[in-house]
């Protein structure tokens, strides 16, 4: 079972998702929302990395996943929601944690079934899949469904000499 830590950065509330999985179950450790109120940019990315770190401290998780950044209307909101990712990616990697990066469209595939599916889908499948009777805030759940994302996305390392197709690997 992996410990895998879920990103879904934000440069004002970023969801993080603790879970442990095996690859095909997974159970929720923990999960909640880093909110930066400062008006200066800069010591908002403080705070985030501060939080982040706060976060691998407390959980060990031995990987972290995290959302890529898309760009919608406003490209001066992507800028801000790269430079959220950095810091929190800089958190993981300071801790020396390996980093993946997963598209919006990706993690709505692997926990939904369909890359368009809405926040009210993703939050639904994730608290089935981790068996969460809450409700979720929606970095929440964007987060720890970035982590089971990860965790189905991990092919499973086999023995060595298993049969696949009649061929030994």
């Amino acid at each position: 079972m992996r410990r895998i830590l879920g990103i879904d950065p934000g440069s004002r509330v970023t969801g993080y998702g603790v879970i442990l999985s095996d690859g095909s179950r997974s159970s929720h450790l923990a999960s909640g929302c880093i909110r930066v109120t400062n008006e200066d940019f800069a010591q908002r990315l403080g705070e985030i990395f501060r939080q982040v770190a706060a976060v691998v401290a407390e959980y060990e998780p031995e990987e972290l996943a995290i959302e890529q950044v898309f760009v919608a209307k406003n490209p001066a909101s992507a800028l801000k929601l790269g430079q959220a990712r950095g810091a929190a990616i800089c958190a993981a990697v300071v801790a020396g944690l390996p980093v993946s990066e997963y598209t919006p469209r990706m993690i709505k595939q692997s926990v939904v079934g369909t890359g368009g599916a809405d926040k009210a889908q993703v939050e639904h499948m994730v608290r089935r899949i981790l068996g969460i009777d809450c409700k979720l805030a929606p970095d929440q759940s964007d987060a720890l469904a970035v982590a089971i994302s990860h965790a189905h996305s991990r092919p499973r390392l086999l023995p060595f000499g298993t049969m696949i197709g009649g061929r030994r690997r």
